[in-house]
């Protein structure tokens, strides 16, 4: 071909390169329009020699400009769907998410389905008047054993106090009570003192106006549960008469749930003038701030001195253990958990490799906030379903459901807190998917000349993941190795990115 014609058909050919270069993403253009004008010039010499009619061998070129069309949208092509996230769900931080989302929700139900477990966990049930105090002999081991009785009680009311500024005292009797005909049956009832329920400072659900030594008929304060069983809730029997074994009383009020700190567990208070109690109970006392200042932690050594002039060796204990209700406890078994915790798995995430292709800022960040996420939402289902099972059947304050409780919040909270650092270990630095497809790489026998252990990959193409076989001086924890973009095109079918 002449020269004349052949610069003409050149630029032409040139032309049908560009275009099909504005197919190229601009990130590889230009180096796309180096290969393919490199290659244009091998063609050009391939068929110059080869080719006798040189009409024959533009239209050869020719023909091969045209196929870089096909090569520049497949190109772009490949580089849209590197672009498009993981498909799959399965696997990801937002599953694990979800799942331990759904857990905490079941046990937040469960809990606000069963009556007796919701009560507890009503931050109201544990509001009193600070300084109190459940008086008892030193020589009893246990507060459920009434040691008091009430001349002892009457002979330190009527003498000046300098620790108490005010005292009340209650004793517990199974008695049967009735009420407009009906027999309500067999009730524990506290015979107590018409001021306990102002020592105790607990407000009333319902109430009459005036107090109980202001009437003839002594009045008689259902606990919350007997109203809600024997009386259906009503409000009505607020003022009505009911008998007492062979007494009759006047109901003048019904008691919030509180009141089960109480020793004794009643069921129904008749509150007497304080010359009508008898028999052996309990003194509940409100301490002055001397005597709040002489406190031993939870307890108080009291000497009191009895009609013989001698000294009672007594007890004052704190209704603090009675009142920390389940999130006390429940925050003590995680600062236990987080002791134990490096005594069962190593608190570390492993090693990592230092090159140019680690995660942002924003990654790290990223990665760290789905750690404080699991961690608590896992915190979250331990405290729930640890109160659901100790509680779940629970209908007072119960030692034995404590216990349960503070075992099951341990256990939940020592071995969640251990699967959320395995689970992280597994989970790739960058795109906080499960690393998979483990392989076994080297001999145990040669441990110490060569590596072995287990290596995992990330499906998305970003990290290795190499676990050893068994710990050693120079291998002693997990390593990350980060992946450049020359691995890509091993995973280009996952879409990695």
């Amino acid at each position: 071909m002449r020269p004349a014609i052949a610069a003409p058909v050149h630029v032409v050919q040139i032309g049908i390169l560009r275009c099909a270069a504005r197919l190229v993403p601009a990130r590889a253009r230009r180096e796309w329009q180096r290969e393919w004008r490199s290659e244009l010039w091998h063609v050009r010499e391939a068929t110059a020699c080869d080719a006798a009619d040189s009409w024959d061998a533009e239209r050869k070129v020719t023909a091969f400009c045209l196929g870089a069309f096909k090569d520049a949208l497949c190109l772009r092509q490949c580089t849209e769907k590197k672009k498009q996230p993981p498909l799959t769900f399965r696997g990801s931080a937002a599953q694990c998410l979800l799942l331990l989302g759904l857990v905490v929700t079941a046990c937040v139900l469960l809990a606000r389905l069963l009556p007796a477990v919701d009560a507890e966990t009503h931050l109201s049930r544990y509001a009193m008047r600070p300084g109190l105090i459940l008086i008892q002999n030193a020589e009893s081991g246990t507060d459920s054993i009434a040691t008091i009785t009430a001349w002892k009680f009457r002979l330190w009311q009527s003498r000046p106090q300098r620790y108490f500024d005010d005292l009340a005292y209650y004793r517990m009797a199974r008695e049967t009570v009735s009420a407009s005909g009906g027999a309500a049956g067999q009730l524990r009832v506290a015979h107590a003192t018409a001021n306990l329920f102002e020592v105790l400072g607990l407000p009333l659900l319902l109430a009459t106006p005036g107090r109980a030594e202001d009437s003839p008929t002594p009045g008689v304060l259902l606990s919350e549960k007997t109203w809600q069983r024997v009386f259906h809730g009503d409000p009505r029997v607020v003022g009505a008469v009911v008998h007492i074994g062979d007494q009759v009383a006047r109901v003048s009020g019904v008691v919030p749930a509180g009141a089960w700190r109480l020793p004794g567990e009643a069921d129904a208070w008749m509150l007497e003038p304080d010359t009508a109690v008898k028999g052996t109970g309990y003194v509940v006392a409100h301490l002055t701030p001397l005597g709040q200042a002489e406190m031993r932690g939870s307890q108080i050594q009291i000497a009191a001195s009895d009609s013989d002039d001698g000294d009672d060796d007594l007890w004052g204990v704190s209704f603090g253990e009675r009142t920390r209700g389940p999130l006390g406890l429940y925050l003590f078994t995680v600062f236990l958990a987080l002791l134990s915790l490096p005594a069962i798995t190593s608190v570390s995430l492993g090693e990592y490799s230092f090159c140019a292709h680690k995660p942002t800022w924003s990654k790290r960040l990223l990665r760290w906030g789905f750690l404080a996420a699991k961690f608590l939402l896992v915190l979250a289902v331990a405290y729930y379903a640890s109160v659901d099972v100790a509680y779940w059947r629970a209908t007072s304050y119960s030692v034995a459901a404590e216990n349960l409780q503070l075992l099951a919040s341990f256990l939940i909270c020592l071995f969640g807190m251990r699967w959320v650092l395995l689970d992280q270990r597994q989970r790739c630095p960058v795109c906080l998917r499960r690393v998979t497809h483990p392989a076994q790489v080297g001999q145990a026998s040669r441990m110490f000349l060569a590596w072995n252990g287990v290596e995992l990959v990330c499906t998305s193409g970003h990290t290795l993941l190499h676990v050893p076989g068994m710990p050693t001086s120079w291998f002693s924890t997990q390593r990350w190795l980060y992946l450049d973009s020359s691995w890509e095109f091993l995973f280009a079918s996952s879409g990695a990115n």
